[in-house]
């Protein structure tokens, strides 16, 4: 039992061809993606976190602490982050309303313009590459399911109807 498993979950070439492509396909996107940022005087993590503030799914708010876990990075780190947004304008720190305890990120109408711009020619990339993305991922999809179904047609093709009279059954 524990072979037929084990070998359910090998991959073939085309697997790895196909997950490589879609790496490459991904790793193209965020190439553009830094030039774009570079060009507008920012760091990548810098756009990221303006779009983050942004973004921000209903219910959660602009705290460091949800920043930081959205991007996958340190506290300490979000705080170099917004500390060096704000001495350029494109942030600010402001107490919540209903806890003046609590400390929320806001994009300055300077931040919310960069962002607009980057965000929009981020959009118009997506929108272009989302073909070669969308295909690479297919062929990921598809490999795997085609690779586990070819398995299982292999085995069953194989495989006689045991009787009640075969002592090879376990």
């Amino acid at each position: 039992m524990h072979d037929r498993i084990h070998s359910m979950k090998k991959l073939t070439l085309a697997d790895y061809r196909a997950l490589a492509e879609f790496r490459y396909q991904i790793r193209e996107f965020f190439a553009f993606s830094d030039r774009a940022v570079q060009a507008a005087g920012l760091e990548r993590g810098q756009y990221q976190l303006m779009l983050t503030i942004k973004g921000m799914p209903e219910g959660l708010r602009p705290r460091i602490r949800e920043l930081a876990n959205r991007l996958h990075i340190q506290h300490h780190s979000a705080v170099e982050l917004i500390n060096r947004l704000e001495a350029g304008g494109y942030v600010r720190r402001e107490r919540a309303e209903d806890d003046r305890r609590e400390v929320l990120m806001a994009l300055t109408p300077k931040g919310e313009n960069v962002l607009a711009d980057l965000a929009l020619h981020h959009h118009d990339e997506l929108r272009e590459a989302a073909p070669r993305l969308v295909a690479a991922l297919r062929r990921v999809m598809a490999g795997k399911q085609d690779g586990a179904d070819k398995r299982t047609r292999r085995r069953t093709a194989g495989a006689k109807a045991p009787s009640s009279h075969d002592s090879s059954r376990p």
